[in-house]
């Protein structure tokens, strides 16, 4: 691992692609897909345990406090992001199809990332207690306002209709172990501080087994042996130019607000990523019995791009001098 980051190379990311060329090359059939369903909504649950027990409260103090980026931080999420998903789906829906097309939509209204945001921040020198706090306030209440604002901007009865129980179930799996992790957080913070390798690999541990659910359901429901290789690309190109959009909006919105350079450097990551971890089980509750495969694919390719990109602006800022701007 350490050899590849010497080299530039995430290994996280690799392995991203290895799961996905698994899932192509071996995907999951049947008892074993079912059975690997099951798992991966448990092994969700626990992850939003952990990361409510490993949140303190100082820190969601420190960070409330800090109106200006918190409200950049929703405003970029939940407002600039949605529009932007709606303008790229209806200009890009005559090549993508529609399954395609609604995942953009899709896309803009998750919240944003945690672990990612927070880490990257943190190697840019920006405000760490203000990405904690506004990476936290947007997934819970992305948890709620995502699939309102789904159902609000996709039309029912269209190609791509929504599971009227899903905020109620997304509660259940999301929002309620993560309470319950902040209460049990006085008994378990000292085990999580002593194991904090391990709880990082458990978190990218249920990604990955997540991506290879999703992907296996689209090798096997014929999602992209029919979407073609070119329609790929121009899917690929799509969110990479929605990534830039949300890049410039973060900038403008910081500058604009008067925010210090520590702030827009949290802005710019929490404000500009996409939750994977919220985003697929998610998805799998709101689009129950449709193409859920090719309503996520354009969420995994932002996610990947994001990961290539921050990382690389991360560490271009981290490599800055101290009084530079963001």
């Amino acid at each position: 691992m350490s050899r590849l980051k010497r080299f530039g190379i995430d290994p996280y990311l690799m392995l991203l692609f290895a799961t996905v060329l698994g899932a192509a090359l071996v995907p999951a059939h049947d008892r074993v897909a079912e059975v690997l369903d099951g798992v991966s909504y448990w092994a969700v649950a626990l992850l939003f345990f952990l990361y409510g027990a490993k949140l303190s409260t100082a820190s969601i103090i420190a960070g409330v406090t800090n109106w200006r980026l918190q409200l950049g931080v929703l405003a970029t999420t939940f407002l600039v992001f949605p529009l932007l998903g709606i303008g790229m789906a209806a200009l890009t829906a005559p090549l993508l199809g529609a399954a395609f097309a609604a995942g953009l939509i899709y896309v803009g209204c998750l919240p944003s990332t945690i672990q990612s945001a927070v880490a990257f921040t943190a190697l840019a020198r920006g405000n760490v207690a203000g990405a904690v706090c506004a990476a936290s306030i947007s997934n819970l209440i992305g948890v709620v306002l995502a699939p309102l604002l789904v159902s609000l901007l996709m039309t029912t009865g269209g190609p791509v209709s929504i599971n009227p129980d899903a905020v109620w179930k997304i509660a259940q799996q999301i929002l309620l172990p993560f309470f319950i992790g902040q209460l049990a957080r006085p008994l378990l913070i000292g085990f999580l501080d002593r194991y904090k390798s391990t709880v990082t690999l458990y978190d990218r541990g249920v990604i990955l087994l997540i991506v290879y659910v999703a992907f296996s359901a689209g090798v096997s429901g014929g999602t992209f042996a029919s979407a073609g290789p070119w329609v790929l690309a121009a899917l690929a190109g799509v969110m990479a130019l929605m990534l830039a959009l949300a890049f410039g909006a973060t900038i403008l919105l910081g500058r604009g607000a008067g925010l210090d350079r520590a702030d827009r450097a949290t802005l710019l990551f929490c404000g500009s990523t996409k939750s994977l971890a919220t985003g697929l089980p998610m998805a799998g509750i709101l689009f129950v019995g449709q193409d859920v495969a090719a309503i996520l694919l354009p969420l995994m390719l932002y996610h990947l791009i994001q990961l290539v990109t921050c990382a690389l602006i991360s560490q271009r800022m981290a490599a800055a001098p101290e009084g530079a701007a963001a």
